[in-house]
């Protein structure tokens, strides 16, 4: 019987249609869906519309650009930032929001801060980061607080 199973298995192979392996199918990783997961729509459009991220090192006062930018794939890149207008101090964001909750949301990026509160300090970290709703505010602020050097950074993107 095994040796009749042979012929017929490579007849049947001989007569499917060829498959050319093309860049996505070729050692290729399945890629995840670029849209970010919402659980909450009316806060998802409360991120898209913000009003600006600060830095306490900085001012709570003077808000600097949180823009985030719906992509034709669906993706959100989130880029923010905040300037100290009279020093070369400032907070840098520059990523993807992946999800987006009631009371929170998932940024996938990079965070710099530099020159802040003391001149010289550079600190800069690329991962997944979680920003919060606490207590009634009125902004997300990030939830890890001692993440570079043990001082304590309240990086807040408002609503």
């Amino acid at each position: 019987m095994k040796g009749n199973l042979a012929p017929a298995a490579l007849a049947l192979l001989a007569a499917c249609a060829p498959v050319t392996a093309t860049a996505e199918t070729a050692g290729a990783a399945p890629t995840a869906s670029a849209t970010p997961v919402i659980h909450d729509e009316l806060k998802a459009t409360m991120l898209r519309e913000n009003s600006g991220v600060t830095l306490q090192w900085i001012s709570w006062d003077e808000r600097g650009p949180a823009d985030v930018v719906v992509a034709e794939d669906g993706s959100w890149h989130l880029t923010a930032s905040q300037f100290a207008p009279e020093r070369p101090a400032a907070v840098l964001l520059d990523g993807k929001v992946t999800e987006v909750g009631a009371d929170y949301f998932l940024f996938d990026g990079t965070i710099t801060i530099m020159n802040t509160p003391d001149a010289g300090r550079f600190c800069q970290q690329d991962k997944v980061w979680r920003f919060a709703i606490t207590q009634d505010r009125q902004y997300w602020r990030l939830r890890e607080f001692e993440w570079c050097d043990y001082l304590t950074d309240y990086i807040d993107i408002y609503f």
